[in-house]
């Protein structure tokens, strides 16, 4: 199953059951799956529906779905208020005659509100249901958009992804060979930050010298860290490889990713293994970023 970002849009179109369903999908990253639908009066029945059927598509993601009916449909028809229209004129007939208002014109009568109605188009139960049917079969074919859309952005971040694990893989591979990891390097520091404090005529004890350096090696030892880097690393692989909503288990990689590469840089005995740890954290960085968006 392919790798899914957790952003993108779809747009559906389709005529079905005399009318014209139009779907509008956007999605953007979340915790969990939140599908928040807008639909038309008297299609808040099948909301549960929907819900259940982007849920076998997606697992998260923050969706807004908007759906707007266009009906063929004639020319409304009009009709009159005539009890209301009939109470109004004798009112007006005595406002007139008492001279209190001149004669009302039509225009002004038939804008008062509750004179002139619409006669709203009615459904049929089964052209309702028919619809509602639609609506359903339109919302999954808008769902399988947004999926091929989550899909190719997806794609493109996997790539993204595998790039920065091989940046983290290359600077692990560094830091393990640097040649300020070995004891004859923390043997020749120690050495020198000994003679600067005692003077450099003074004899140095060479065994405990030895001793110490090795001290500090032990210490300074990134080689569990080096093997848990590399680890992640293959393991972050293995789920981009396998796709499907991975995103959960490749933020807790980032998470263990960052872990190791501080203890790289706090474990540092010289600027070179420190200024290799810290483009370690900043690859790190970047990977945990993107991974934000994947499902």
């Amino acid at each position: 199953m392919p790798v899914q970002s957790m952003t993108g849009f779809a747009r559906h179109e389709s005529t079905q059951a005399g009318a014209e369903f139009v779907w509008e999908l956007r999605s953007v990253n979340g915790k969990g799956l939140d599908l928040r639908l807008r639909l038309p009066q008297g299609f808040e029945a099948i909301e549960g529906d929907l819900k259940r059927a982007a849920a076998t598509w997606l697992s998260r993601g923050n969706i807004q779905a908007n759906l707007q009916i266009r009906r063929d449909e004639t020319a409304p028809a009009f009709t009159i208020n005539d009890a209301m229209l009939g109470q109004l004129l004798a009112l007006s007939s005595r406002l007139v005659a008492d001279g209190h208002a001149g004669p009302p014109s039509a225009h002004g009568i038939l804008a008062i509100k509750g004179i002139v109605e619409v006669a709203e188009s009615r459904l049929d139960p089964e052209e309702r249901e028919a619809q509602l049917a639609a609506a359903r079969t339109t919302f999954v074919a808008a769902v399988e958009s947004l999926v091929a859309a989550r899909q190719a952005e997806g794609a493109a971040l996997a790539d993204i992804l595998s790039e920065r694990l091989a940046e983290i893989e290359r600077l692990a591979n560094v830091a393990e060979a640097d040649p300020s990891r070995s004891i004859e390097a923390c043997r020749e520091r120690l050495r020198a930050q000994v003679a600067e404090l005692m003077g450099a005529d003074e004899r140095l004890d060479e065994q405990r010298l030895h001793q110490e350096a090795a001290m500090i090696a032990a210490r300074a030892d990134i080689r569990e860290e080096i093997d848990r880097l590399q680890t992640h690393v293959a393991a972050a692989r293995a789920l981009l490889s396998n796709g499907g909503p991975i995103g959960r288990r490749l933020d807790f990689l980032s998470q263990e990713l960052n872990r190791e590469s501080n203890t790289v840089c706090s474990k540092s005995n010289a600027t070179s293994l420190t200024a290799i740890g810290l483009e370690l954290k900043v690859a790190v960085d970047q990977f945990r970023e993107q991974v934000q968006n994947i499902e």
